[in-house]
């Protein structure tokens, strides 16, 4: 086990904060293992390839990212990044957007905003929005996918990769996770601020009915055998 990792599962195991404001708690949570949070996370944040190629951003486009941390999204755009007309990657913690700044700081076309997923509005009507693994981390989850919809142009596409528990009776050609899952997961990263929501996808789903949906399970590091479930929805609004 790196130096790194250990840090990171030291972090983990005490847990985020209860006390202050979410901003707070991010940084007092973050701060310490933000040099080695890519890392770390590589092995566990699945499906953010999969999210970027499907969002598929053209040139000239403009681009918001609601709980960017690092940007580290970003890297799987490729060569296409250079392209766009703006991206635009908001987060309220610090620490990770001092990591994001130093990703960034060569790239002309993207700005690294301290701001509020639920509040932040770009000063123009947008493209393209995505949130990769930071739903679950917005107390007010609604509030911050009602303002994204607001800020997208007419068609413009929504993205969301992130952690979940379905419905215990979910619709018909959809996952169904057993009493024991939905039970384990929310307690399992709660403890660190991350709340995976049964009702997170039935709400995008009917706020953004022309989508497209995968669901899947991932590996977690350390411990062998044990896969978290996660889903990855693009959809287009309007």
């Amino acid at each position: 086990m790196s130096r790194g990792d250990a840090l990171v599962l030291l972090r983990l195991l005490r847990g985020q904060p209860r006390r202050g404001s979410l901003a707070e708690r991010l940084q007092a949570f973050y701060g310490p293992q933000a040099a080695y949070y890519d890392a770390f996370r590589e092995r566990l944040l699945r499906g953010r390839a999969e999210l970027m190629e499907r969002l598929a951003p053209q040139p000239g486009e403009w681009v918001v990212e609601l709980g960017a941390g690092t940007g580290r999204n970003l890297d799987f755009l490729g060569e296409r990044l250079a392209t766009l007309g703006g991206v635009e990657l908001v987060d309220l913690c610090p620490a990770l957007l001092e990591q994001a700044r130093l990703r960034t700081r060569e790239l002309a076309n993207v700005r690294v905003i301290e701001g509020d997923a639920v509040t932040y509005r770009p000063e123009r009507p947008i493209d393209c929005v995505y949130c990769s693994y930071s739903l679950t981390m917005i107390p007010d989850w609604a509030g911050a996918l009602a303002n994204a919809l607001a800020m997208l142009k007419p068609g413009g596409r929504l993205g969301v990769v992130d952690f979940y528990v379905s419905e215990q009776a979910p619709p018909s050609g959809l996952a169904r996770h057993g009493r024991l899952a939905r039970w384990f997961w929310p307690r399992w990263f709660g403890h660190d601020g991350v709340h995976p929501n049964p009702a997170h996808l039935p709400t995008l789903r009917r706020l953004v009915p022309d989508h497209r949906l995968s669901e899947h399970l991932a590996p977690v590091p350390y411990l062998p055998g044990l896969r978290v479930p996660y889903y990855c929805f693009v959809g287009r609004h309007g």
